[in-house]
């Protein structure tokens, strides 16, 4: 018969290789370094589009992930709120590069290509390709570009032209029961607001064209009921 020590022995050996592993059987995942044992952070996975995101973050561009390669996506997706932060290069931190790509691209003329109408006046534009919106009269830019968040898949941000119609600073959204600051409804229950979360968080809002709230309270300030929206495009990802 084993001695209770024995028995204690055995057990604390086990417990040890179920430990180990559970360790090794996560090769994904790296633990943090230190004096003692932290949570996993960061992934040791080649994501699908490794290439394209080294090559925007200026690392050697190899296809492989490495330590430094996930240091540098995880601070990119740190700053930009793209979830989860792992390092991994992944659709999601690949997509939202391509629209920083594209909002930079658009500087301080994003009509050029002419899509928003400049015959009715004062109007909103919400170009969803690029993730901005502007207010322009006629030609003449009045504000923005701004970053903004719109519709998620299957709650995509709806096209076309609208009209503000109602506008309420601040409305608590009766179906999501969530703040809705400088709220300027414009589409149904779609509608310009503030929210707390970055711009490129996804995978995105209901439907509505989500703000900064300094931009978000400049909208406020310069449109009011009966001013012209225009959307259009198609969000990446939708």
């Amino acid at each position: 018969m084993m001695s209770i020590q024995g028995i204690r022995g055995v057990r604390m050996r086990r417990g040890l290789a179920v430990s180990v592993a559970g360790l090794t059987a996560i090769p994904a995942l790296v633990l943090g370094t230190g004096g003692s044992a932290q949570a996993a952070s960061c992934t040791t996975s080649t994501g699908p589009n490794q290439k394209q995101v080294e090559k925007y973050l200026h690392r050697p561009v190899d296809g492989k992930q490495s330590v430094a390669d996930c240091k540098a996506i995880r601070s990119f997706q740190s700053t930009y709120g793209v979830t989860p932060t792992i390092g991994y290069a992944g659709p999601v931190t690949w997509r939202t590069m391509t629209t920083l790509t594209a909002q930079k691209a658009a500087g301080k003329d994003p009509n050029k290509a002419k899509k928003c109408p400049t015959d009715k006046g004062r109007i909103a534009c919400v170009d969803l390709t690029r993730q901005i919106s502007w207010i322009q009269d006629g030609k003449k830019l009045k504000f923005g570009p701004v970053p903004v968040r719109t519709g998620r898949d299957k709650y995509e941000t709806r096209t076309g032209a609208k009209k503000i119609y109602w506008r309420h600073k601040n409305h608590v959204s009766s179906i999501y029961h969530v703040s809705m600051p400088y709220s300027q409804f414009f589409d149904g229950g779609q509608a310009f607001h503030a929210v707390g979360v970055k711009m490129w968080n996804p995978p995105g809002s209901h439907g509505c064209v989500n703000m900064r709230t300094a931009d978000a309270k400049s909208y406020w300030n310069l449109l009011k009921n009966g001013d012209d929206v225009y959307v259009y495009g198609r969000k990446l990802g939708t």
